[in-house]
């Protein structure tokens, strides 16, 4: 399949491949859909097997967040970047001040954030080149790292879930297996802990499980043990596609909710979970708290209507779990309906307003 086809599958708008052989950027932006605004979504910076598996990993991002920002209930649509480097070892100012000049050129089609690999003192440097991004540091008027607000909408996310599975929302005595203990999941598993779950954890960065274990009193297992372990709920928070045909044969937990992309390997897999009776908490859903937090920018950025807005992560669950079990449909295709819903009914209404000749013009821009 060509990349043009690939893009007419799931039409996707643009497909950006930016390079600065002076500084080695490689990095590829792809924006999926514009309906409700600008697309918004972070930068990426990991090692890939190949350019390709880059540039897949991009377009899936994107659409993930077209989803996300739609079922969020924002005024924006989905993009992603990725970078391809080691983002302890690749990065240099002038890669990042490069990349900045790139999306000033895409004038306000994309706006970037923090993502795997990056960071706030990043995104600072893309400041110096354009207006179009979230996340940057406090002292620029802006809601600085957004993986705190991640982790608090993962947090309330997963207490919608054990609601759903428990029939109460109380954590205190639950166990939970959390896969990767990065920014997001360490803030994550300070919530956990100061509520009584008591916590596994893994990562392939040996020091943040040591932190995890000293701070949170957690358990470590190896990376490979982790989805087969006794838990009630596996919060998976790495990379993607843990839930598979291998995990699923081994899969203890009533809950599946955490903060990691592209949980599924496959859609099939999250029919699979409903089947099993497993309470799925929709990756895009229950990790849209950074993106909510970030996003409040591009109205002067207010922390207490923020984080309001990330509380409503577990009425947005509630209302998907409720239509899985009346409309009898899996969690995962729910959250689908109700994003593209929201989606559909925009254009609808920007196509009234074409037949009827009229013309809306807006202006959007950070306000600092």
């Amino acid at each position: 399949m060509s990349w043009f086809e690939a893009m007419e599958h799931h039409d996707y708008e643009e497909l950006v491949l930016c390079q600065d052989r002076n500084s080695g950027l490689k990095a590829i932006i792809a924006i999926h859909d514009t309906t409700l605004g600008p697309a918004l979504g972070g930068t990426r910076m990991w090692t890939y097997a190949s350019e390709e598996a880059a540039i897949e990993d991009a377009l899936r991002l994107a659409r993930g967040m077209t989803y996300k920002n739609a079922v969020s209930g924002l005024n924006l649509g989905g993009g992603k970047t990725v970078i391809i480097g080691d983002p302890r070892r690749d990065k240099n100012e002038a890669m990042f001040r490069a990349f900045g000049r790139y999306i000033q050129g895409l004038n306000g089609r994309y706006i970037t954030a923090e993502d795997v690999g990056t960071t706030e003192e990043d995104m600072n440097l893309i400041y110096q080149e354009t207006d179009y991004v979230t996340g940057i540091s406090a002292s620029y008027g802006s809601s600085g790292n957004p993986s705190p607000a991640t982790a608090w909408g993962v947090y309330r996310g997963i207490k919608a879930a054990a609601k759903e599975a428990f029939g109460t929302d109380l954590l205190e005595g639950k166990t939970i297996a959390v896969q990767g203990v990065g920014n997001v999941a360490m803030h994550l598993c300070k919530y956990l802990y100061e509520e009584g779950a008591h916590l596994i954890v893994t990562d392939i960065h040996k020091d943040s499980v040591k932190q995890a274990v000293d701070r949170f009193g957690a358990t470590a297992v190896d990376p490979a043990d982790i989805t087969s372990v006794e838990c009630d709920i596996y919060a998976p928070c790495a990379l993607g596609g843990t839930i598979n045909d291998d995990t699923l044969k081994t899969l203890k937990a009533k809950v599946v909710a955490g903060c990691a992309n592209n949980q599924l390997l496959e859609t099939r897999h999250g029919d699979q979970l409903y089947d099993m009776g497993i309470v799925y908490a929709p990756d895009y859903v229950i990790n849209a708290g950074g993106v909510i937090n970030i996003a409040d920018e591009l109205n002067g950025y207010n922390a207490d209507r923020a984080w309001s807005k990330i509380g409503e992560i577990y009425s947005t669950l509630e209302k998907i779990f409720e239509s899985s079990r009346t409309e009898g449909i899996a969690t995962y295709v729910a959250a689908d309906r109700l994003a593209e819903r929201r989606i559909e009914q925009m254009k609808n209404t920007r196509s009234t307003f074409l037949q009827n000749g009229h013309h809306a013009l807006s202006s959007r821009r950070l306000r600092k």
